[in-house]
Protein backbone atom coordinates (compact mmCIF):
# COMPACT_ATOMS: atom_id res chain seq x y z
CA UNK A 1 0.00 0.00 0.00
CA UNK A 2 1.02 3.51 -0.72
CA UNK A 3 2.44 4.95 1.96
CA UNK A 4 1.01 8.64 2.46
CA UNK A 5 3.77 10.28 5.02
CA UNK A 6 6.15 9.80 2.27
CA UNK A 7 4.56 13.03 0.54
CA UNK A 8 4.16 14.99 3.64
CA UNK A 9 5.89 18.04 3.05
CA UNK A 10 7.29 17.24 -0.21
CA UNK A 11 8.97 19.43 -2.79
CA UNK A 12 7.68 19.38 -6.55
CA UNK A 13 8.54 20.32 -9.75
CA UNK A 14 7.10 23.88 -9.92
CA UNK A 15 8.10 25.02 -6.75
CA UNK A 16 4.88 23.20 -5.07
CA UNK A 17 5.11 21.59 -1.83
CA UNK A 18 2.48 19.11 -0.72
CA UNK A 19 2.37 20.37 3.12
CA UNK A 20 -0.27 17.99 4.32
CA UNK A 21 -2.34 14.97 3.34
CA UNK A 22 -5.03 13.20 4.95
CA UNK A 23 -7.56 10.35 4.70
CA UNK A 24 -10.80 10.75 5.40
CA UNK A 25 -14.24 8.90 6.12
CA UNK A 26 -16.73 11.54 6.36
CA UNK A 27 -17.82 12.38 2.73
CA UNK A 28 -16.02 14.58 0.37
CA UNK A 29 -17.68 16.89 -1.96
CA UNK A 30 -16.72 19.09 -5.05
CA UNK A 31 -17.32 23.12 -5.20
CA UNK A 32 -20.76 22.22 -7.09
CA UNK A 33 -22.10 20.04 -4.35
CA UNK A 34 -20.90 16.43 -6.23
CA UNK A 35 -19.22 13.28 -4.49
CA UNK A 36 -15.74 13.72 -5.08
CA UNK A 37 -13.16 11.01 -3.96
CA UNK A 38 -10.42 13.42 -3.13
CA UNK A 39 -10.61 17.63 -2.36
CA UNK A 40 -6.98 19.45 -2.53
CA UNK A 41 -6.06 23.17 -1.31
CA UNK A 42 -3.74 25.12 -2.85
CA UNK A 43 -2.66 28.32 -1.23
CA UNK A 44 -0.14 30.04 -3.00
CA UNK A 45 2.33 26.63 -4.21
CA UNK A 46 1.19 24.95 -0.57
CA UNK A 47 -1.30 21.93 -1.17
CA UNK A 48 -3.28 20.23 1.47
CA UNK A 49 -4.59 16.55 0.01
CA UNK A 50 -7.74 15.27 1.91
CA UNK A 51 -8.35 11.71 -0.10
CA UNK A 52 -11.40 9.03 1.07
CA UNK A 53 -10.25 6.41 2.95
CA UNK A 54 -10.58 2.73 1.66
CA UNK A 55 -9.42 3.57 -1.76
CA UNK A 56 -7.57 0.34 -3.47
CA UNK A 57 -3.98 1.03 -4.22
CA UNK A 58 -4.29 1.52 -7.78
CA UNK A 59 -7.51 4.18 -7.07
CA UNK A 60 -4.92 5.61 -4.47
CA UNK A 61 -2.31 6.28 -6.70
CA UNK A 62 -4.40 7.45 -9.82
CA UNK A 63 -5.86 10.03 -7.10
CA UNK A 64 -2.41 11.78 -5.84
CA UNK A 65 -1.50 11.59 -9.79
CA UNK A 66 -4.77 13.60 -10.91
CA UNK A 67 -4.79 15.72 -7.46
CA UNK A 68 -1.33 17.10 -7.79
CA UNK A 69 -1.13 17.59 -11.47
CA UNK A 70 -4.75 19.26 -11.54
CA UNK A 71 -3.47 21.41 -8.40
CA UNK A 72 0.19 22.99 -9.63
CA UNK A 73 -2.18 23.56 -13.00
CA UNK A 74 -4.75 25.95 -11.43
CA UNK A 75 -2.42 27.40 -8.84
CA UNK A 76 -0.08 29.46 -11.20
CA UNK A 77 -1.53 32.21 -13.16
CA UNK A 78 0.60 31.02 -16.03
CA UNK A 79 0.49 27.05 -16.63
CA UNK A 80 2.62 25.20 -19.31
CA UNK A 81 0.91 25.09 -22.71
CA UNK A 82 0.31 21.07 -22.28
CA UNK A 83 -2.28 21.59 -19.52
CA UNK A 84 -3.99 25.10 -19.61
CA UNK A 85 -7.23 23.58 -21.26
CA UNK A 86 -7.64 20.62 -19.86
CA UNK A 87 -11.01 19.83 -17.90
CA UNK A 88 -12.32 17.60 -15.49
CA UNK A 89 -11.46 14.27 -17.96
CA UNK A 90 -8.28 15.49 -19.31
CA UNK A 91 -6.77 15.45 -15.88
CA UNK A 92 -8.43 12.00 -15.33
CA UNK A 93 -6.92 10.37 -18.40
CA UNK A 94 -3.43 11.85 -17.85
CA UNK A 95 -3.52 10.79 -14.36
CA UNK A 96 -4.54 7.33 -15.62
CA UNK A 97 -1.77 6.68 -18.46
CA UNK A 98 0.78 8.05 -15.69
CA UNK A 99 -0.26 5.19 -13.26
CA UNK A 100 0.01 2.51 -16.11
CA UNK A 101 3.40 4.55 -17.43
CA UNK A 102 5.27 5.12 -14.37
CA UNK A 103 3.22 2.66 -11.86
CA UNK A 104 2.17 3.43 -7.89
CA UNK A 105 2.46 7.32 -7.19
CA UNK A 106 5.44 8.22 -5.46
CA UNK A 107 7.49 11.60 -4.70
CA UNK A 108 9.78 10.82 -7.88
CA UNK A 109 6.73 9.52 -9.75
CA UNK A 110 4.53 12.60 -8.90
CA UNK A 111 7.86 14.56 -10.44
CA UNK A 112 7.65 12.95 -13.26
CA UNK A 113 4.10 13.72 -14.03
CA UNK A 114 4.98 17.76 -13.55
CA UNK A 115 7.95 16.99 -15.57
CA UNK A 116 6.15 15.22 -18.29
CA UNK A 117 2.93 18.29 -18.83
CA UNK A 118 5.65 21.01 -19.05
CA UNK A 119 6.52 22.34 -14.94
CA UNK A 120 9.61 23.03 -14.27
CA UNK A 121 12.10 21.91 -11.87
CA UNK A 122 12.31 24.04 -8.74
Amino acid sequence: MIDLKQFKNLQLHGGFVIKDIKLTDDPIVDAIGREAVAQTSAVVRDFRLLIRSGLSEEELSITLYHEILEAASVAIANPPDAVVDFNEADFERAAQNAHKRWGSASPANLNLLLQFHGFKGE
